[in-house]
């Protein structure tokens, strides 16, 4: 018997509609795409990860750490009751993480939060 997921996986949405990150993931190759749901799958289902696999970033957003082709995936989450709520993914090719996703991912935060009262 499989165990339930300790987290299951919500996508967050805009107010049109669009899930920003499951676009990013259905555009990547087939094997990094498979390597993020793997990693988001190990995650799920064990529930708080650490170093290397989920790093906290600043209170209540975390990011996942995956190897794909191209560099490190990063996917940005944050975790509502039983829900892993991913707010944005990329792909970092350099050391540092760029402005522009970080302030993406707390953006969204700050709306998902606004729409959710967590």
């Amino acid at each position: 018997m499989i165990p339930d997921p300790t987290l299951f996986v919500r996508f967050y949405r805009t107010e049109a509609g669009v899930e920003p990150v499951r676009r990013w993931v259905l555009d990547l190759t087939d094997e990094d795409c498979r390597s993020v749901g793997i990693a988001l799958n190990e995650i799920q289902f064990r529930w708080p990860v650490g170093m290397p696999r989920v790093r906290k970033l600043q209170s209540r957003l975390w990011e996942a750490r995956i190897i794909v082709k191209d560099g490190i995936a990063r996917v940005f989450f944050t975790v509502d009751r039983m829900y892993m709520v991913l707010l944005h993914g990329f792909i970092k090719k350099s050391q540092k993480t760029p402005d522009y996703d970080l302030d993406t991912a707390i953006k969204r935060l700050k709306l998902y939060g606004q729409e959710n009262e967590q």
